[in-house]
């Protein structure tokens, strides 16, 4: 599972100073009820919310022991948007990642713009369709915590293919490939099991590509997975049906830790992960 960059360890966790270009830096949720959203998760994973910034509407920031772990914003009423956690990766130069993007075959679909003080962003797509986000850092650096329950652990891209689609995120970012089987992983097994993708920045795991061919679900196309660690799979599930949300594959346990995919109310999708540390 990924580490912080630059780690400094505390009493809560490990937290950092900047991101590295190419490295997750956030994960950011856009719903239809912000309120039913923020009691979800805020039940789930102990987080509390403050507002801010507002450059695409209202947007909330999730805070875990007083510091920011995710976002929640609230989807235009006009535009029918799927309900997603969405990936942020670090870059100091957005507007020429954006035009990277476009060269490389994705598609830019918000900005480069800037979020007030905050940074500056865009919103994009890779070749297969799948969303991600990168982000410019002003005021707001990224997650500040990392490595307890309830914060981002990992994220996945579950695509049709890897060869192709690792290209694209390598000119983007720099990495390098490693050829790793999808342990990890809590989709049941399907697909060729080779595969599986770690893509590395300075030899660190930063994110998982798995590959899925014709198991891919149609219906849901090439997706980003976010992970977050919890201190107990089974009893977090428990709450998570209480809560409103659904577990979609049941727990596995595997050489990370006892991992499932769920989703919460609204339908958005993520997974959770016992960390086996």
């Amino acid at each position: 599972m990924t580490e912080a960059p630059e780690p400094a360890t505390g009493l809560n966790g490990r937290t950092h100073t900047r991101y590295q270009p190419g490295a997750p830096c956030w994960v950011s949720l856009m719903v239809h009820d912000m309120a039913v959203t923020q009691a979800f998760y805020g039940d789930l994973f102990g987080w509390e919310f403050e507002p801010g910034p507002r450059r695409l509407g209202p947007y909330v920031r999730a805070l875990l022991n007083g510091r920011e772990v995710a976002g929640v914003g609230l989807l235009p009423p006009d535009r029918p948007l799927p309900v997603a956690w969405t990936p942020y990766f670090a870059s100091d130069d957005v507007d020429l990642t954006a035009e990277t993007v476009r060269l490389c075959g994705g598609t830019v679909g918000v900005g480069p713009l800037d979020a007030d003080s905050a940074g500056r962003l865009l919103i994009a797509s890779d070749p297969g369709g799948a969303v991600f986000g990168v982000w410019q850092a002003a005021a707001h650096l990224g997650t500040d915590l990392m490595g307890v329950p309830g914060t981002p652990v990992w994220n996945e891209l579950r695509t049709f293919e890897t060869a192709n689609v690792t290209k694209f995120y390598g000119s983007l970012f720099g990495y390098a490939e490693s050829r790793r089987g999808p342990d990890a992983t809590a989709e049941p097994a399907s697909g060729p099991p080779s595969d599986y993708v770690t893509l590395t920045l300075d030899g660190r795991p930063v994110a998982g590509v798995h590959g899925l061919g014709h198991a891919l679900p149609r219906e849901r196309g090439p997706h980003w997975t976010t992970y977050f660690e919890v201190a107990d799979t089974d009893e977090t599930l428990e709450r998570l049906a209480g809560l409103g949300g659904r577990v979609l594959t049941p727990p596995q346990d595997t050489s990370y830790g006892r991992a499932t995919t769920v989703s919460d109310p609204e339908g958005a999708r993520f997974a959770l992960v016992q960390s086996g540390r």
